[in-house]
């Protein structure tokens, strides 16, 4: 019986190897990976990324799991806007995670944070641990996305919310042909000059194209148990905040 197969950017891979590839991606771009984010969005990841804590109203006392959290740019806000609480930052990648916990001390973060290796697929927690889960502009890069919502739903505690931040489709035709001829032409050029590597930044320009449309992924989040699910689209579009509460 042949193995189910998935995409990696355009390409077709047998699902058993794309977590390897992933690994190899953000391994290479790692030190350079905060940078790059900057120059690819001009900077207005962080316009998203607040948002996304605007939404999400950090409270006091709160845990959060961060997954695919890298250099812990999303646990920094969580932390800064609770005022007191507790980030575990899951990665694929250590590479990721090393740059994150060099930032964490520079920071004063490091005694509220940890730092676990890890698939999105299969946490290595207990169930009803954490009263928040976000994902930022990771879930595109986990094999079977699903999968990793409906860990998100096994992980939360009753009440608890999950927000996913991930890059979309611009509703407008005319707008989305302008933006992938920025993203095809500008952002694997942008990742040579940068990063010294073109192809992963190829791949997560592919990726951006493959991910579900907001639709798609708003019943994804429903099938996964999460009650008033719903959306927002950020900058028409160019990136998405889905949002779910385990009821």
């Amino acid at each position: 019986m042949s193995e189910k197969t998935t995409h990696f950017g355009f390409q077709e891979v047998p699902e058993s190897e794309k977590a390897g590839r992933v690994r190899g991606v953000f391994g290479s771009v790692a030190s350079r990976y905060d940078v790059m984010n900057d120059a690819m969005s001009m900077g207005i990841h962080r316009i998203w990324k607040d948002a996304m804590m605007d939404w999400l109203a950090p409270r006091r006392g709160q845990r959060l799991l961060d997954v695919a959290g890298g250099t812990g740019d999303i646990s920094f806000r969580f932390l800064k806007r609770a005022g007191y609480g507790h980030a575990t930052v899951l990665d694929l990648t250590e590479p990721m995670l090393v740059e994150g916990r060099k930032r964490a001390e520079a920071e004063a973060l490091a005694s509220s944070l940890d730092w676990v290796v890890g698939d999105a697929m299969a946490l290595p927690f207990e169930d009803n641990t954490f009263d928040v889960y976000t994902i930022s502009f990771g879930i595109r890069n986990v094999t079977r996305p699903q999968d990793a919502l409906n860990e998100a739903f096994r992980v939360l505690r009753p009440g608890g919310r999950l927000m996913v931040l991930e890059f979309s489709q611009i509703p407008n035709d005319l707008m989305q042909r302008v933006y992938d001829l920025y993203s095809f032409n500008i952002i694997p050029r942008l990742g040579q000059v940068i990063a010294n590597d073109r192809d992963s930044y190829q791949y997560l320009v592919e990726s951006i194209r493959r991910f579900p449309d907001q639709e798609t992924f708003l019943q994804m989040v429903r099938e996964a148990g999460f009650g008033n699910a719903k959306y927002r689209n950020l900058s028409m579009g160019i990136a998405c905040l889905h949002s779910g509460w385990k009821i």
